[in-house]
């Protein structure tokens, strides 16, 4: 059992996830930074100098000014502003994971002539753009281009030589 879970912890793809799971920690962290610091206090600015994770509903009998006056007596509160970072956090995760793996997409994409096809005149068989021979029916593709419709409809002629 030992040597197969050094087996399995020594593959590339779990050395891979938990490298990802590392930025991943650390990038979570500069988006909540980013989020807390940057974004919030621009935001509570416009709402009327609201502290955003300061939004809260008290459900107690007594009045609190702020989530950690309320806290700190024990209130029940239902904490809205920390859901709504915890939404702001979300989307901007989310957005900056799509611009990252559409940027790493652009990257890994074949230019377009080395993944674009063309017929094999002969056989019509799909082939690559730069390919000099059919695959299929092994004919050479140079030159080819100026061949009419009539030869490559036509039967292939096959000669048997008895020996």
């Amino acid at each position: 059992m030992v040597e197969e879970f050094k087996e399995f912890a020594m593959r590339g793809n779990v050395i891979d996830m938990s490298i990802g799971v590392i930025i991943g920690t650390a990038f979570g962290k500069i988006v909540d930074s980013l989020v807390t610091d940057i974004m919030m206090p621009p935001l509570g600015v416009l709402m009327g100098n609201v502290n955003m994770s300061n939004l809260f509903i008290n459900l107690s009998n007594e009045e609190y000014k702020t989530l950690a006056e309320a806290e700190a007596h024990g209130a029940a509160t239902i904490n809205y502003g920390e859901f709504l970072d915890s939404i702001f956090h979300f989307a901007i995760i989310s957005f900056a994971t799509f611009v990252t793996i559409k940027q790493m997409n652009k990257l890994r994409k074949l230019p377009s002539d080395a993944i674009s096809k063309k017929s094999c005149p002969y056989c019509t068989t799909d082939i690559p753009n730069r390919a000099t021979r059919c695959p299929q029916c092994t004919s050479i593709l140079e030159g080819v281009e100026d061949i009419d419709e009539s030869s490559r409809l036509a039967t292939p002629k096959i000669t048997i030589k008895a020996g």
